[in-house]
């Protein structure tokens, strides 16, 4: 398991999202994101399983 901690850029430039877009997802807690002083940081693990409940999430909607 993969304990890579990422900036809020390398989120943004992993996700192919504005950076601004992913300040604010982390700011809300839509993330899994916490704050290292007065930054965020991800961890790389738990951001790729975050991923994988959005998708089924979304899955699960369109069965419905």
């Amino acid at each position: 398991m993969s304990k890579e901690i990422m900036t809020i850029k390398e989120v943004s430039e992993y996700l192919k999202m504005n950076y601004r877009t992913v300040y604010r997802l982390a700011e809300k807690g839509e993330i899994p994101a916490f704050k290292l002083g007065k930054n965020w940081r991800v961890r790389k693990d738990l951001l790729d399983k975050w991923i994988e409940e959005q998708i089924k999430k979304k899955s699960k909607k369109d069965k419905s």
